[in-house]
């Protein structure tokens, strides 16, 4: 950018008609725009750091069993990738606008474009892992129980998607494709317009192995909130044939409650996961089918990518079940108070209940959804 408004300014005090007004407002307008390019990404590098810093301060505050859950290693996992990912390439990104030759160089512009793919392709493994362990813990329960989906297991999956990302990522570098400045000289990435098979093959792959990940981890959150809602329909008919009605209706409040956060998380991450991945995907099969160069969608894709890590935190860690709580019980008491109605006690029914069903007080707790018996033992609780 410094390179282009440098040869702008030269070739306007080349020109007859120079004056030294001229110059001075093309020069403010100048540097006025570059302002206002570099803005953006030093605004995504403190808006993806800062919340999963945040991200993994609350989750290192979340009880101590909750810890051993795999979906709490998972989450985990996801902040520290994309607090990791957001450290390493975005500074690179903006100390290419301060110096456009920082990019330039064959070494750097390969390990931009490594840090592009590895971190994008990590992210989506780990978020697809994710929805597959919900689609475990609620769908398929007892193979959850004989595979021992836990802490430990967890911690065996990301190992293992960090080792084959790296080793597929790094590829490029290896000489299998080519990195390349792409024509907005802000961002490398590997070229996806070169006619040699073996690159064309790869850029293919790396698309496809997206587009898996994406459209898996959308299937299986919809399978989940199917499974969710043919829950609630089963327990409400339980619920019809039964004859205590004051405590069955504080359950249905419960599993309700529940089910409405799991729910909501689910559809939140599939949103944006299609949202901010898939313009990326699209860009790299039509770079390779049309072979033709539009720089400005290319831009607006990687940048699109880049969101990704900025949501991620905020949809798991804000959407967690204290917070949500909170905001159903506001609205239990708006709508009572409407009503001209009193809101019921906490701790007004059964108590005995509560001491004999888990689920309550893991429903009910400030961690994550982490265990995966919880609603089930809750239909459990309502049909008895």
């Amino acid at each position: 950018m410094l390179s282009n408004a440098s040869f702008l300014l030269h070739t306007m005090t080349r020109t007859p008609d120079f004056t030294h007004g001229s110059i001075s407002r093309n020069e403010t307008l100048l540097v006025h725009a570059w302002k206002e390019r570099i803005a953006l990404p030093i605004l995504m590098f403190a808006g993806g750091a800062l919340g999963n810093i945040i991200a993994i301060v609350v989750l290192s505050m979340t009880r101590q069993e909750s810890k051993s859950s795999a979906f709490y290693t998972l989450v985990c996992g996801l902040a520290v990738t994309d607090l990791l990912g957001t450290c390493l390439a975005s500074p690179l990104t903006i100390a290419n606008y301060l110096d456009p030759q920082v990019l330039r160089g064959g070494p750097m512009c390969d390990f931009h474009s490594f840090l592009l793919l590895f971190f994008g392709l990590t992210g989506l493994s780990i978020i697809c892992a994710m929805a597959a362990e919900r689609y475990l813990a609620i769908c398929c329960p007892y193979l959850y129980q004989r595979w021992g989906v836990d802490r430990r297991f967890a911690q065996t999956s990301l190992m293992s998607m960090y080792a084959i990302n790296v080793l597929f990522c790094s590829l490029p570098m290896m000489g299998v494709v080519r990195s390349r400045l792409q024509p907005s000289q802000t961002w490398c990435f590997i070229d996806l317009r070169t006619p040699e098979p073996v690159a064309a093959v790869y850029s293919v792959l790396y698309g496809a192995v997206s587009v898996l990940l994406i459209v898996g981890t959308a299937a299986l959150n919809v399978a989940v909130c199917g499974s969710l809602l043919l829950m609630r329909r089963r327990s409400a008919r339980r619920r019809t044939r039964s004859s205590r009605g004051s405590v069955q209706d504080r359950w249905k409040e419960l599993s309700s409650a529940a089910e409405i956060q799991i729910m909501t998380v689910l559809v939140m991450t599939s949103l944006v996961v299609v949202a901010c991945s898939a313009p990326l995907v699209v860009r790299v099969f039509a770079n390779r089918i049309m072979l033709k160069d539009n720089s400005e969608a290319d831009l607006a894709a990687i940048r699109f990518a880049s969101v990704n890590p900025i949501l991620d935190p905020w949809i798991y860690i804000l959407l967690r079940r204290s917070l949500f709580r909170r905001i159903l019980s506001l609205s239990r008491r708006c709508r009572t108070r409407s009503r001209g109605t009193l809101p019921m006690q906490r701790h007004g029914f059964f108590p005995e209940h509560t001491k004999g069903c888990h689920a309550f007080s893991e429903m009910m707790d400030t961690s994550l959804p982490d265990a995966p018996q919880c609603l089930i033992t809750t239909h459990a609780c309502c049909a008895s």
